[in-house]
Order: structure tokens, then sequence, then C-alpha cells
């Protein structure tokens, strides 16, 4: 398979997926989107991938959405609103619900919706260097279809804070919190350690451990209600007045409306 925001490896039992929009930190966007989900779909399937390693090409993991895109979407009005915030979810659903081992491995950003990728994530891996951010709200917005995810990964009080202010946080706090596993000095060296206690688990355990913690957690159904009911929030969110002022204002460098009261 062939993917134009996707870099793709395959090696003996281990997958790489690396976003490659490096130019752009990683920016997600509607093509990213659909490449991601559909390498997941087809890594899953395959019966020679125990691991799948997403990483970001450059100096970033990602920086979330792609605003410009965001910004021409939220101009179609709530039903392609709708349509594209549920391919978000679909993908953090890929992710998740995945019966592969899913590892991520961050350096630089890690901001908005790219915090959804590692938190339907198993395990992540952050250089110390790395910060994070829910930076939604500061562009009038709302991390919805995230928040299932990242509500599981660190709880309810992390998550009011973090996305409640989007301040910018460090990969120490990361880990504090939850959103991240290990923190790292050496980075390919932590990847390989963590491969190498992976790989001495047995494949067919693994998949149905995943299912186990799954159902713990109550989030069994990838169809469940709450994936339809962020995909309307975010829907909504975006084709508000604060959301089109929030938007402009970064594409346009200076303050939303809201800071010069």
């Amino acid at each position: 398979m062939e993917f134009s925001t996707l870099k793709i490896q395959l090696g003996e039992s281990v997958a790489w997926v690396s976003l490659n929009r490096p130019e752009v930190h990683n920016a997600m966007n509607d093509v990213m989107i659909q490449e991601l989900t559909e390498v997941f779909d087809w890594l899953d399937c395959r019966d020679d991938v125990r691991v799948i390693m997403l990483k970001g090409n450059g100096k970033s993991f990602c920086a979330g959405a792609d605003l410009a895109y965001m910004r021409d979407v939220a101009k179609k009005g709530y039903d392609a609103n709708y349509a594209d915030a549920e391919k978000l979810s679909r993908l953090f659903r890929a992710i998740y619900f995945c019966r592969k081992v899913v590892v991520c491995v961050v350096q630089g950003a890690c901001m908005g919706g790219a915090n959804g990728l590692i938190s339907a994530s198993d395990i992540v891996i952050a250089d110390k260097g790395a910060f994070f951010a829910f930076p939604e709200v500061l562009s009038g917005l709302i991390p919805a279809t995230i928040s299932p995810f990242v509500v599981q990964r660190c709880g309810m009080s992390a998550s009011r804070e973090l996305m409640l202010t989007g301040r910018r946080f460090s990969a120490e706090e990361a880990k504090a919190i939850g959103i991240v596993n290990v923190l790292a000095d050496d980075v390919p060296a932590a990847e390989s350690a963590c491969l190498e206690q992976l790989m001495k688990a047995s494949p067919e355990a693994v998949a149905s451990c995943k299912r186990l913690l799954q159902s713990v957690a109550h989030m069994d159904d990838p169809e469940a209600p709450v994936f339809e009911l962020t995909s309307a929030m975010i829907a909504a969110s975006r084709a508000s007045a604060d959301a089109q002022e929030g938007t402009t204002a970064f594409l346009e460098k200076r303050k939303p409306s809201w800071c010069q009261q």
C-alpha cells in the first residue's frame, strides 16, 4: 500500500507507521486521517504483525489538526462537519480497538488531536524534550472526539484542568499523570527495550488481554453512543462564532477577539 502522508516500513513482526508531513509538524488533514485509518485496519488483519510503532517524521510528533483544513470544513455546515468528525473518531477507534500492540513514540510537539492518537494507543514513549497541550478552547473549539480516550488514560481531574486551560505541559508532567508511559533520554534504546519485552508475550494472549481491558474500562463497543455524541459536539463547535474567530486569528497570527476584551 502507498500513502501520501505516511511512511510505512514492515519488519519482522513489527510495522513502523510514520506521520510524514514534517513541513507542518505532521498536522492532520483529511487525507492523513483517512490514510491512518486505512493503515491501522490493514495492519490489524496481518498475522505477521504483532506490534505497530506510530511515530512522526521531523521535529514534532504531531501538531494536531491542520487548522487551514479545519477552517475549510467548518464552512460546509453541520452535516459535513459531523461526517468529518466521525472520520476522526473512527481513526481513534481503529487504533484503540486494534488487536496489535500500538506503541507511540513522541518527540517535539504533541498538540490537540495528536493526544487522541497517543491516548488510543497502548504504550507511549516520549523524549524528555517533548511537550503537550489541548489548545482547542483557545481557538473556540472543544477536544470532543479525543475526550473518551484521554479521560480514560489520565483521569477526569487532569483532563479538566488541561482541557479547560489549554496550557502547554511538559513530558515530565505527561508522565506523572499517565499520558506517557516511558520518559526517555535515549528514545531508540527505549523503543528497543519495549519491543524486546513485547516480543516475549503470546500474540493471542495480547489480543485477548486488550479485549479484557476494554471491557473492564467499559469502552468495549466501537459503536458506543459516546463516540456519536462527541462527533456531534465537535461538529456544532466548529460552526460556532468563537471557533471561526479563533481559527482565523491563529492563521492570521493574532489574538482572538476575546483576548482583547
